[in-house]
């Protein structure tokens, strides 16, 4: 998108009649929050003037350093197109500064903004992303509040009547269109009431601020459908789960896809494969980054299409990292295993880290698998050396503790406020007495 100038911001918001506009930004854990503002302060805002309480942001600052400001990314602005006509509302996506005007250590997306800085001075140019985010629908009650009740019993790629929540999806699709996104595919994914929507690829940053848009709008318009969208990874349990699948490519400063080599092995270039071989290396230590639940353990089990193990393949789906067909401008790499509960300004930081860690060291990746891993014995397993991601969060976050490549990437700040959350929402889970519990030894013990 065209970023527009302050002046012409203005003048849309009011030629446009907009009364309200969001200022909006992410915390650590990937959710949105946002400072709603009336047009008459929009001029302040975007002078980089307008301040907010860091302190309030759980994993942001301490209360006796609470000042924080709001500095608006231009390119963001968009009119969102379901407010109603008296309250019509905008939206800016802001960085978060210190009052020194420095960047905030602590905001997932300036971070982001600092890996790519390295990115940069190794001679590339761009990272794409391309993600593809899975969603639950499940049935509102009477009291606007969802239930355990999904919306369908179809599945993948059905349609009406086993798929009920097409209109839903279709009215998503052409909200998102109006917002400018470019949508490459709708469909119902592979468990009873779970949905894809696909949108085209971008430079990272502006894929992951659509990522952040598009929960928002998937969201807003399945509540006016009397539905709940939850990108919770494995909201039931005996179905397949919610993943994230991100693909990845990184393009030299000439234009041209540094994944592609007409004369490699398989098309692919040295830098491609140095780049998978990074992020094979560091993927289970990555894991707390891109998988950041309780829940999202649940996914990542054997049995339901989860990429569990780490390996790579051409073709198969059931590796860690796959690369898709196209070749030339569209050749990537396919990380599967990243679910929609992931900050992605994080999870992508830690994935472009360990790519260039891969590159940098001239790292090697292992040979590809084409057998179907799922059906594979632990003997076949260990006789490919193919490892397992982390079978717990805390688990996952005592991996991520000992990577130093990944710590780099979340900076001091995120490492540390990440890591300690993440131990006491693991021990919260813990300490907690189930419903599993009470239902297999109460009437045992």
């Amino acid at each position: 998108m065209a970023t527009l100038t302050k002046e012409e911001i203005l003048r849309i918001a009011h030629e446009e009649g907009v009364n309200f506009i969001r200022l909006m930004f992410t915390d650590l854990f990937g959710v949105v929050k946002n400072v709603e503002i009336p047009l008459s302060q929009l001029e302040k805002a975007l002078s980089n003037q307008m301040m907010f309480d860091g302190s309030s942001i759980e994993g942001f600052t301490r209360i006796q350093e609470s000042d924080m400001y709001l500095y608006p990314d231009l390119s963001t602005w968009l009119i969102f197109p379901w407010t109603p006509g008296e309250a019509k509302i905008a939206r800016l996506i802001c960085d978060v500064h210190n009052v020194d005007g420095t960047p905030f250590a602590g905001d997932p997306r300036s971070n982001l903004r600092r890996v790519l800085g390295e990115m940069k001075e190794l001679g590339f140019a761009r990272f794409n992303l391309g993600p593809e985010a899975e969603f639950f629908l499940f049935k509102l009650d009477e009291n606007g509040l969802p239930t355990g009740e999904l919306n369908d019993h179809g599945g993948y790629f059905d349609y009406a009547p086993l798929d009920l929540a097409e209109n839903c999806r279709r009215d998503i699709v052409i909200e998102l269109e109006k917002l400018g996104f470019e949508i490459e595919a709708s469909h119902h994914e592979v468990a009873p009431g779970q949905h894809e929507i696909d949108f085209k690829y971008d430079d990272v940053l502006a894929a992951c601020d659509k990522i952040q848009t598009f929960k928002l709008v998937v969201k807003s318009i399945a509540r006016k459908h009397g539905l709940y969208a939850t990108f919770m990874p494995k909201p039931i349990a005996g179905i397949n789960g919610s993943g994230m699948h991100c693909n990845v490519s990184l393009f030299n400063e000439d234009g041209s896809n540094a994944f592609f080599d007409k004369e490699g092995d398989l098309q692919l270039s040295e830098t491609a494969y140095h780049f998978m071989a990074g992020i094979l290396k560091h993927v289970r230590n990555f894991t707390a980054v891109s998988n950041p639940t309780v829940n999202s353990y649940k996914r990542l089990t054997p049995g339901y299409e989860a990429p569990v193990y780490v390996a790579w393949s051409p073709s198969n789906r059931s590796p860690l990292v796959r690369v898709p067909a196209s070749r030339g401008m569209g050749t990537r790499l396919e990380v599967r295993s990243v679910d929609p509960s992931a900050n992605p300004y994080l999870a992508l930081a830690a994935i472009l880290a360990s790519g260039l860690d891969g590159i940098k060291n001239k790292l090697t990746p292992p040979a590809s698998v084409e057998e179907n891993i799922f059906e594979m014995t632990q003997e076949e397993l260990d006789a490919h050396s193919i490892t397992a991601l982390p079978g717990s969060l805390s688990e996952a976050v005592k991996l991520l503790e000992q990577d130093e490549v990944i710590k780099d990437a979340l900076g001091a700040h995120i490492f540390e406020k990440f890591v300690e959350a993440k131990h006491a929402e693991y021990d919260e889970y813990r300490l907690a007495v189930h419903e599993w519990e009470l239902k297999r030894y109460m009437s045992l013990l």
